[in-house]
């Protein structure tokens, strides 16, 4: 409620300013429920935080705790020593070794173009029905086999058609060949070439000329090449051909440049001919391993560092940070050290992190030495042991990331300490919220009392005034008469 400004008029006296020091006075607690609900809420961020810092601790403990048979432990990548004549790619659950590549041709889509040029795209074509059909040509093209579960697709091609609207008709039909036009200073000739590579993908394409003559090199017959039926109206320019290559020794024939199938987990991916056979090595992908590794030690250090942020002590502003002598939070970092401080039963040859290369620094840290890590991770089996072995009827003997998963999924729980730390400072601020409702209550009902008291005081003051100055004035009257 406001202080009244009309208070202290009858009486003279600043009530109002006396009224707004005693409200002030009993307003002074909340101040202080006020700052603590700011250093709660502080806490509860902070907590949030932290909880996303062990939830990353335990997504980098994820990727290195899947088992033999499955997940980065068994991811590969390839390798080509000639990435100009074959690539490999993905690779990741391919199984390791070595495989010698060679090329002899690659997979190509037959293409032919027109004999005579047109003066550009807008010439006339000439009328009648072109027809479409995929298939395969024999050695010296005298044969044409239509391609099994096809169809031969039709086109209408009237008077009016020109070069540009013939291309887009036959581009619309979606029947395994598609056109083009390509202009140089003689004209613009129509290409035609079959959408995908491989012998059994070639075309051959017949005119129905409404001049009467399907075989001649004017009107609609010039878009034509079918040589069994005497049609070459177009030019051939490239057969289409299967790619020919040799894996371990092995003859592969492709459709495609895209080999798969031949090497489990692995497709290659031709690009060049060569005699000499180009080396494809799948091995283990270690540099996958080092990041996940790398990626857990950042993870780590990240949480180290922001509890450390959060619970120093400054001497000089003689401040301590939020959440300063949490047990909680204490007690989050010691049972994340307890992981990496004690061995592990996993695996023999790193029964420590630090054997791994993975040790505590001074402020507190997880730091990679890289060189002892590479080093390490020539025994691989080793490595995913200490990081990633189960032991159902001994937990103790868990490799490390599947120990910090667990711990860091029991820190995150419904009834973990970091959730059950966070409902609490919820609770005391739900607390501090009602605490100060009811104060604001008390303080409105203390400013009202003091309001009404003021208000009969001024006025009782006001008659004393006036009752004063009356009996002044009589007094003075009196004098003035007995003088007389």
């Amino acid at each position: 409620m406001p202080a009244l400004t009309s208070l202290g008029i009858g009486s003279g006296v600043d009530l109002n300013t006396m009224l707004t020091q005693l409200v002030a006075l009993e307003r002074k607690p909340l101040e202080q429920m006020q700052s603590e609900a700011s250093k709660l809420q502080t806490k509860v961020s902070s907590f949030g935080q932290i909880q996303s810092l062990v939830s990353r601790i335990q997504d980098a403990a994820n990727k290195l705790k899947g088992t033999a048979g499955t997940g980065l432990w068994t991811q590969s990548v390839a390798r080509s020593a000639n990435e100009q004549v074959v690539t490999a790619v993905g690779g990741s659950s391919a199984a390791s070794g070595s495989y010698a590549v060679s090329v002899t041709s690659l997979a190509a889509a037959q293409t032919v173009s027109s004999a005579t040029p047109f003066v550009d795209g807008s010439a006339l074509v000439g009328a009648g029905t072109l027809t479409l059909e995929t298939g395969a040509w024999n050695a010296g093209r005298t044969a044409f086999t239509a391609k099994p579960g096809t169809t031969a697709a039709t086109i209408n091609v009237t008077a009016t058609d020109t070069l540009t609207t013939l291309r887009e008709k036959i581009n619309a039909l979606g029947a395994g060949v598609t056109a083009s036009i390509v202009s140089d200073a003689n004209g613009s000739r129509l290409a035609l070439r079959s959408s995908a590579t491989g012998a059994a993908n070639g075309f051959r394409i017949t005119a129905a000329d409404d001049d009467g003559t399907p075989t001649n090199d004017t009107g609609l017959s010039r878009i034509a090449y079918d040589p069994p039926g005497g049609t070459t109206g177009m030019l051939f320019a490239q057969a289409g051909t299967n790619a020919v290559a040799n894996v371990n020794g092995v003859a592969i024939d492709s459709a495609t440049n895209e080999v798969s199938g031949v090497i489990e987990g692995l497709t290659l991916r031709l690009r060049g001919q060569s005699a000499t056979p180009v080396d494809i090595d799948v091995s283990p992908d270690r540099e996958a391993i080092t990041e996940a590794v790398k990626g857990l030690a950042v993870a780590y250090s990240d949480l180290a560092k922001y509890i450390g942020e959060q619970t120093k002590y400054d001497p000089t502003a003689k401040v301590g940070g939020p959440l300063q002598g949490d047990s909680a939070v204490g007690n989050v970092l010691s049972r994340l050290r307890s992981v990496i401080n004690n061995t592990s039963g996993a695996s023999a040859a790193f029964a420590r992190l630090s054997d791994i290369g993975l040790e505590l620094q001074r402020d507190g840290t997880l730091g990679v030495d890289s060189a002892k890590l590479d080093k390490a991770l020539g025994n691989l089996d080793a490595v995913r042991r200490a990081f990633a072995h189960s032991d159902p009827l001994a937990p103790a003997n868990d490799g490390f990331a599947r120990r910090f998963a667990t711990l860091a999924t029991e820190l995150l729980a419904v009834d973990g300490s970091l959730t059950t730390r966070t409902e609490g400072l919820r609770k005391l601020i739900t607390q501090n919220s009602e605490k100060q409702s009811r104060l604001e209550d008390r303080v409105e009902r203390f400013q009202a009392r003091l309001v009404q008291q003021f208000t009969a005081m001024d006025s009782n003051l006001a008659r004393l005034n006036a009752l004063n100055s009356y009996v002044t004035q009589q007094l003075a009257g009196l004098a003035n008469n007995g003088s007389g």
